[in-house]
């Protein structure tokens, strides 16, 4: 019997963070856009995205997911137009719209190899049939046009431009995109997860290609000044890092950060007007340099830690994840061992058990959701040993932008990521060129200038 929808466990989490964000955002828009006398057409606009979204999540029928992909894209767009005489809007409308419809025809070809492959467009059944018969050509190709649909929706460098100037849309269309929308490239690889598995060529491009764009976007967000940019260039690397995750076969770790990403994200595009107020905090709070000893303790004490919690209910499994767990539990303990006083074995104690505690906290989420996600592919040491390479050169260099500006070398990387690595100005002389538009040629060439920040 012909089913056109399901919901599955993973589902219901995704419908349930979507009916949550998008109430949140609803509620903030019909504040913020109170006496604007397009009010109706942006919220009409904002219920139109959000429909389709949970349309995506609830197709089990390979056309109607794939009309619902094309409304979202639709109805975006209409949203990043809001105020159309932007010209910054403009460029990222007209480059979503290129990137949008290449996405749309990769998708619709992995659907159309699929469907005549196993010959049922029911994607449950497409899923079983996949995860149970041996593995062609024709399903290899099909998780490579997956894995570029995904990699242009979580806008990976170099095709993040568009994502970077959409913050001159309004602030609920921020948080929508950044929050949710961009998420969906990686809702896609996990709700065809069978697929990306029956390739392990194009899980390791996927890594390869996230991978790289985790580390120059992350680079790049500390050189930023505005805060919506800073946030938009989070982003990418925070997309980048869950693409990794389901590359490396940890899609309970990628649904965590898809989960816990989202919030966050709302939360500080909504909360961005509060932005010079926490800057005005943070000058006027203790700027200690921390010194080798303060490093060196609050890393020892993270370490054991996570070993203690990770002895009792297991927590750790990819060398990457763990170094990243590692950096990021030293971190929040850097701060106690920083600051001088007699007080300082009290912040130490507190931090330590407010990390213990945070710890037991990841470790009960993690493991509640593998249940709802399929089980993913095999995690091999290559991969893993490559990724922690990277993560090891983004802590390593981060340490170097903050810490040492003046060295020669970290002043000629810092002009290097100051200006996104060149990276969007290749891509949008490239993309006037494949299909101009006379007035953002006209703009490109007289006042727009790229986007770039000093410190």
């Amino acid at each position: 019997m012909l089913s056109l929808f399901l919901v599955t466990p993973l589902k219901l989490v995704l419908l349930a963070l979507v009916a949550l964000l998008g109430g949140v955002i609803w509620r903030y828009s019909a504040t913020a856009f109170a006496g604007e006398a397009d009010k109706h057409r942006f919220l009409s606009s904002l219920l139109l995205t959000l429909s389709a979204v949970l349309l995506v999540l609830v197709s089990n029928h390979l056309l109607l997911f794939w009309l619902a992909w094309v409304a979202v894209s639709l109805s975006l767009g209409r949203l990043i137009l809001f105020y159309p005489h932007r010209p910054r809007a403009q460029l990222a409308a007209h480059k979503k719209m290129l990137l949008a419809r290449f996405s749309e025809l990769l998708l619709g070809g992995a659907f159309l190899l699929l469907f005549f492959h196993y010959q049922t467009a029911q994607i449950d059944q497409l899923m079983f049939q996949v995860s149970q018969q041996p593995h062609t050509l024709t399903v290899s190709i099909a998780a490579f046009m997956l894995v570029g649909v995904a990699i242009i929706k979580c806008a990976q460098l170099p095709l993040h431009g568009w994502l970077i100037q959409v913050v001159e849309a309004p602030t609920p269309v921020s948080a929508l995109l950044h929050a949710g929308i961009v998420n969906l490239g990686g809702i896609l690889l996990m709700l065809f997860a069978p697929v990306l598995a029956a390739s392990p060529s194009a899980s390791l491009a996927l890594l390869v290609i996230a991978g790289v764009s985790t580390l120059v976007a992350g680079l790049v967000s500390l050189t930023r000044v505005s805060i919506k940019v800073k946030l938009a260039w989070s982003t990418v690397a925070q997309m980048g890092l869950m693409l990794v995750e389901i590359a490396l076969g940890l899609y309970e770790l990628a649904l965590l950060h898809l989960l816990a990403h989202s919030f966050y994200k709302a939360f500080s595009f909504l909360n961005s007007g509060n932005g010079v107020n926490h800057w005005l905090a943070t000058q006027l709070a203790d700027a200690s340099v921390p010194r080798r000893s303060h490093w060196l303790a609050a890393m020892a004490t993270a370490a054991g830690l996570i070993v203690a919690v990770h002895l009792s209910v297991g927590i750790l499994n990819s060398l990457a994840a763990s170094w990243l767990l590692w950096m990021a539990m030293t971190m929040l303990l850097l701060p106690a061992f920083t600051r001088p006083g007699a007080a300082r074995p009290t912040r130490v104690l507190f931090s330590s058990v407010f990390a213990l505690g945070l710890l037991g906290l990841y470790a009960a989420i993690k493991h509640s959701l593998i249940v709802f996600v399929a089980g993913g592919n095999a995690t091999y040491l290559f991969a893993d040993a490559f990724t922690l390479v990277l993560f090891i050169a983004l802590f390593a260099l981060s340490l170097a932008v903050q810490y040492w500006p003046h060295k020669a070398w970290v002043n000629r990387l810092f002009i290097w990521l100051n200006a996104g690595a060149y990276l969007d100005e290749w891509a949008t002389r490239l993309t006037l060129k494949w299909w101009p538009s006379a007035s953002l040629i006209q703009l490109q060439t007289t006042h727009w200038q790229p986007h770039k920040e000093t410190r």
